[in-house]
């Protein structure tokens, strides 16, 4: 039996990593946010694009009915969650797919502590 934490290792170890700074240098990056609506909903990176982690390689995916065209352009790829665990798997996954992704090491955690700015919905 493999852990979360040791899951997260090991695509760690083969996936392209950013650090806040790089994204914030970036402006061509497409940051996509694969954290739950309501996460999203307290806080967001301005531009970023939403695709939950369950819609993921549908919506990357050019052969799916599911497919977004957001996710057919050059790139680069930069996605992220709160902590950088499950982004780290999903990139591994994009990466599998044949796809040119990178992800958030620190996910919105770092983005935040690196002074990153922050968009917060208005309430309904």
């Amino acid at each position: 039996m493999k852990t979360a934490e040791e899951m997260v290792a090991a695509a760690r170890a083969r996936i392209e990593e950013w650090d806040a700074a790089r994204l914030k240098a970036t402006p061509e990056a497409v940051i996509v946010d694969i954290r739950d609506v309501r996460e999203r909903a307290k806080g967001k990176i301005p531009g970023s694009v939403h695709a939950p982690r369950g819609m993921l390689e549908f919506w990357w995916d050019p052969t799916s009915p599911y497919h977004r065209e957001v996710f057919a352009g050059p790139g680069p790829y930069v996605l992220h969650c709160a902590s950088g665990w499950r982004s780290a798997l999903a990139t591994a996954t994009l990466t599998d797919m044949g796809f040119e992704v990178a992800h958030l090491r620190g996910g919105m955690a770092e983005w935040v502590e690196a002074g990153g700015e922050v968009e917060v919905p208005e309430e309904e």
